[in-house]
């Protein structure tokens, strides 16, 4: 039989499976870690992040996701590193650690909007990095501004 004809019985009845949705109990929404972080952390203008662009002593990071930069493209340059490995490829004694993080240079930051880059910053600044920052308005801002964008092939 399809699908089709086990998920729906005779009857036309529609059997659902898992639970329903419940709502949880946040008490910190992202708003507020968001603005948490951005109180703790250094944010720079994209005026001020052009300013530093193609300076030896300064690595813009792009932490969005692979399929982010293949549809819009990154800052020219900008080193790629995903959210969700970013605090192991910063940690020398990880695993995964990668050795552009550990160089003496000024770490930039951005994502879309600057949401994920807040707290990827403050993240970085809690394990002891004090040489991070991350863009205001994030890669967004970076292309209403119609700053130079490098294109990012598929793999």
């Amino acid at each position: 039989p399809s699908l089709a004809a086990i998920l729906r019985p005779s009857n036309g009845a529609v059997l659902h499976f898992g639970a329903e949705r419940v709502a949880q109990n946040i008490t910190t929404g992202y708003k507020q870690l968001v603005d948490e972080a951005n109180a703790e952390i250094e944010t720079l203008t994209v005026d001020e992040a052009i300013a530093l662009h193609g300076r030896d002593d300064v690595l813009f990071v792009d932490i969005r996701d692979p399929r982010e930069l293949e549809r819009t493209g990154r800052v020219p340059g900008a080193y790629h590193a995903p959210r969700g490995m970013l605090e192991f490829w910063v940690d020398p004694e990880s695993p995964y650690f990668r050795d552009i993080f550990a160089q003496d240079k000024r770490y930039i930051l951005y994502c879309a909007s600057a949401w994920r880059s807040a707290l990827a910053t403050l993240a970085l600044k809690n394990m002891g990095m004090d040489n991070v920052c991350h863009i205001g308005g994030g890669f967004t801002a970076w292309k209403e501004a119609s700053l130079p964008i490098e294109s990012v092939e598929k793999k």
